[in-house]
């Protein structure tokens, strides 16, 4: 059996596993991707899983209209695999026999050959009638856009001008961006360098002071000085969290709910280290990838597991200068980045989100030093976690005052409370910033 066959079967045991079980893509696929043999076959992975789970309810629309009956829930990692199929006729290049013959080699991989008729049978169909049928389901927009009812209407009541530019961004192909470690590497030498090194053309972003557009992916470790820290990869809309703290050398500064870490090193690389800086996450997983990322930069922090919403377990009395609240969130801003945001959210999930975003931010503002700097921020695009969190806080806190970011004046729009980025906005993903002074 070839491998193509096998990198298909693994696929829908993915896509399953997100789609049927709930659980996160970012957990499952490297082990997966680590069990393969060659770069190419766990590039192929890649864009198989993250193309069906993008698209996977508009290719479920088309699947439904041909099956006879509902596959078993036992054999649900069988519907994964003609979701899997049904999007590589559609979206990828893919020869349409190999794309048949190798799925239905897939399904006898997955221990199912008495599928392998109707699996073939549904993807000939397809072959034939698909187009037509999709015409007809695209009237609806959930299903054109491949987006759960519920989210559409939020988008919609939301960003009522906006709301299909934001659902075209979610479904595309997020850029590669890269963060320069100014401290070690003017731009212009590092495009040099990865020009010389593998012949790749990076942009300049004059609108993010430390970042870098590629023009075509890589791995990461073969991206010059990557392993020391001189570059990491991070989207401009994240980058710009660094430079909105205005962190001062010598400061004392909380970055709450830090983990994985990219947002820290970006703070201590801004100052060469030069920070009293305490890194806190509340899962102790997620701080070993923090320790790394800091590892790998060169840099050091104060690193602690502890609950933002609870200061009294962790905090030593000592005020901060500056502190980083990226708060959890949605996500629906980088969908385009992790399309199991789809599966893995749900309506109910956002008033929990708020009242946690609302709780931390009323629990860390008595931590901040007169005349210090707090920025709220999320990636998401709701207001139900952005304006909706600021502006009650802002009411009932004599002591707050938001402060203007010029540097998102030109990339973002002025919300009545802080700054939203959209999806695909300068080519970045969504993200809500707000800036909080305390007198």
């Amino acid at each position: 059996m070839s491998s193509s066959s096998i990198i298909r079967a693994e696929a829908a045991k993915l896509i399953s596993g997100v789609v049927h079980q709930g659980k996160s893509l970012s957990e499952l696929l490297p082990e997966s991707q680590a069990g393969l043999d060659s770069d190419s076959d766990r590039r192929m992975l890649g864009a198989l899983v993250y193309g069906a789970l993008r698209w996977y309810s508009r290719m479920d629309g088309l699947l439904s209209v041909f099956l006879e009956r509902p596959v078993p829930r036992k054999q649900r990692v069988l519907h994964a695999l003609m979701i899997c199929g049904l999007y590589e006729q559609h979206y990828l290049s893919t020869a349409e026999h190999a794309v048949i013959s190798e799925t239905v080699s897939a399904a006898r991989k997955l221990r199912q050959p008495r599928a392998a008729g109707m699996v073939n049978a549904i993807l000939r169909r397809s072959q034939r009638e698909g187009a037509a049928v999709l015409e007809k389901l695209d009237k609806q927009p959930a299903a054109r856009h491949a987006h759960p009812g519920w989210l559409l209407e939020r988008l919609q009541a939301d960003w009522p001008a906006d709301w299909e530019k934001i659902l075209i961004a979610n479904n595309s192909q997020a850029p590669f961006w890269l963060r320069v470690n100014l401290q070690r590497s003017t731009r212009e030498e590092y495009v040099a360098a990865v020009h010389s090194a593998r012949n790749r053309q990076a942009e300049i972003v004059q609108s993010v002071p430390s970042a870098l557009l590629l023009e075509k992916a890589m791995d990461v470790e073969h991206l010059p000085g990557f392993g020391s820290g001189r570059v990491s990869v991070q989207d401009g809309a994240a980058q710009l969290a660094g430079h909105c703290l205005d962190v001062q050398p010598g400061q004392r500064v909380l970055d709450a709910c830090a983990a994985p870490g990219n947002k820290t090193a970006h703070l201590l690389e801004l100052v060469d280290g030069n920070l009293d800086l305490v890194a806190l996450d509340n899962s102790g997983r997620r701080l070993e990838r923090l320790q790394a990322n800091l590892q790998r930069t060169g840099y050091q922090a104060g690193v602690r597991e502890g609950d933002a919403s609870d200061p009294a377990a962790w905090w030593d009395g000592k005020p901060f200068d500056r502190i980083l609240l990226d708060a959890p969130c949605s996500a629906t801003g980088v969908i385009r980045r992790h399309p199991d945001i789809k599966w893995l959210r749900r309506s109910e999930d956002i008033e929990q989100l708020a009242r946690l975003q609302a709780q931390m931010i009323r629990a860390l503002w008595p931590l901040l030093a007169t005349g210090g700097r707090l920025l709220y921020c999320t990636c998401s695009v709701l207001r139900q976690e952005n304006e909706a969190v600021v502006g009650p806080f802002l009411a009932e806190t004599a002591n707050a005052e938001e402060a203007s970011l010029a540097l998102l004046e030109d990339v973002a729009t002025r919300m009545e409370y802080g700054y939203q980025i959209l999806p695909g906005d300068s080519a970045m993903d969504g993200f809500y910033y707000v800036a909080l002074i305390k007198r």
